[in-house]
């Protein structure tokens, strides 16, 4: 696997796991402790995040909740470009992903200094996105969903996920190189068209991802999968979410995408000292 990524001009140390700190600028994210309202409140989580260890920090306009619509691209740009604006005025050596899945947000936010994208469609919702991404050459992370958030979990099923994913990112990939994206990272979309079950699966044959020779990321902080099976809620699973965490690490992830950044960081280091030390 390739050791570093290359955002933007800004090369990315993955020898070892690194976090990107989530933001969600809306009302309606699953959890509330993401969620900002203002320009303030974005730069200001964003400083919090980097001080607590967030190599990355992603930025979404948009609910992908199971029930939420896809936000139409004129409106996320309207909120997203002066968040862009203040966090590259205030912390320029940020490296900031922009959550869309719409090429022309990725564009606009290029343009005021984002550094690479995260698309939880990996471009099957605008056939444009992989090419504006290859043009734009930063790095591309492509999710795997099965269906789109509204219906995305009603039902879902495979005759056998991990085949299912794996397959679906061998073409994705191909895709991805065709428009000359240098830098893919995967993410196999836990809790987007999956059942409990499937995201247990999932993780618990991560290995398999490491054919593909390219960074792991993986999306799983306070998920359903989590409290469902504590019986729980999302505002109780930081607990259940660090130890899937850990799991995840052992597996073989590099990047973990997470509201509690003091908390994967921790996990992290854990992690790395475990690794460290096998006998």
């Amino acid at each position: 696997m390739k050791t570093t990524i290359n955002a933007n001009g800004k090369l990315l140390d993955l020898s070892q796991p690194i976090i990107m700190g989530i933001i969600n600028v809306n009302a309606d994210s699953f959890f509330q402790g993401s969620r900002v309202s203002t320009v303030k409140d974005a730069v200001s989580k964003a400083l919090t995040m980097i001080e607590q260890g967030a190599s990355i920090i992603d930025i979404g306009a948009m609910s992908s909740k199971p029930g939420s619509v896809i936000i139409d691209k004129d409106t996320e740009i309207d909120v997203l470009l002066p968040i862009v604006n203040e966090i590259k005025a205030i912390l320029p050596s940020t490296t900031l992903s922009i959550d869309t899945v719409h090429s022309s947000t990725a564009q606009a936010c290029f343009d005021q200094g984002a550094d690479m994208i995260n698309d939880i469609s990996a471009g099957d919702l605008d056939a444009n996105m992989i090419p504006t991404v290859g043009k734009l050459k930063i790095p591309y992370v492509a999710m795997h969903m099965q269906g789109q958030p509204m219906f995305m979990q009603v039902n879902p099923a495979y005759d056998d996920v991990i085949a299912a994913v794996v397959k679906y990112f061998v073409s994705k990939l191909g895709q991805c190189t065709d428009a000359g994206i240098k830098d893919v990272i995967i993410d196999p979309g836990i809790g987007f068209g999956k059942t409990i079950e499937h995201n247990f699966a999932l993780i618990n044959n991560l290995e398999v991802f490491n054919v593909f020779k390219t960074p792991l990321l993986m999306g799983i902080s306070r998920k359903s999968f989590i409290y469902k099976t504590l019986l729980t809620d999302a505002d109780q699973a930081l607990n259940g979410t660090t130890a899937m965490h850990m799991a995840c690490l052992i597996k073989g992830a590099n990047i973990l995408r997470a509201h509690d950044v003091r908390e994967a960081q921790e996990c992290i280091t854990l992690y790395n000292k475990l690794v460290e030390n096998p006998s």
